[in-house]
């Protein structure tokens, strides 16, 4: 489950094969469908990956183009939603090597509620002191996700804020899950280690 309680989009993998296969006979809406069903998601995770907020839809929008043009040759080996998360952070990386630039500290809304799937819990108590506390901790996390590198920011990201599992990750990152673990490991250990003086 995501964390505004829907489920997660590869639940229903069969009716995205079965909007594929539409596509892949030359219906052009079925592809529009698939879009509408995973464009606010692509956005969620390439705004994660690529900090200038108006250049998020130029990626997303780069990702969906690679993807129809690429649809005629997916087989369904693996889960739509694996395959175009994939092609979209394929899409994010190309982009920043393309600006050679380092995505700033505030890659990442932190308002919305996924520290906590982070493995933050950040207190609310109504009082001045607790929402100073509160706002220091979600600036100092934002912080040190920026600082992480590239890829084991992306592995964190598909894994606690996206919901993916670890060989779900691995295809999308074309990796071994021993890898995507060992990513994952070393970067919640970084995490921890500069939000220490924080919890």
């Amino acid at each position: 489950m995501t964390s505004n309680g829907d489920a997660k989009p590869g639940d229903d993998s069969a009716a995205d094969l079965a909007l594929v296969r539409r596509v892949q006979r030359g219906d052009k809406r079925a592809f529009d469908l698939l879009v509408g069903k995973y464009q606010l998601r692509l956005a969620k995770l390439v705004g994660r990956l690529v900090s200038d907020r108006a250049e998020v839809q130029d990626v997303v929008q780069e990702a969906f183009i690679k993807a129809y043009r690429a649809l005629p040759n997916f087989r369904g080996d693996s889960a739509f939603y694996t395959w175009l998360y994939r092609i979209a952070v394929n899409a994010a990386k190309n982009h920043l090597v393309a600006r050679s630039r380092r995505p700033p500290a505030d890659d990442v809304d932190i308002t919305d509620g996924d520290v906590e799937e982070a493995g933050v819990v950040v207190a609310d108590l109504a009082t001045p002191e607790s929402y100073t506390a509160r706002d220091q901790l979600q600036a100092a996390l934002a912080a040190a996700l920026a600082e992480l590198p590239e890829d084991l920011r992306t592995a964190l990201t598909l894994c606690e804020m996206e919901g993916l599992s670890y060989d779900e990750i691995a295809r999308v990152l074309d990796c071994p899950i021993g890898t995507v673990r060992s990513r994952i490991f070393r970067a919640r250990r970084a995490l921890e280690a500069k939000l220490k003086p924080y919890l």
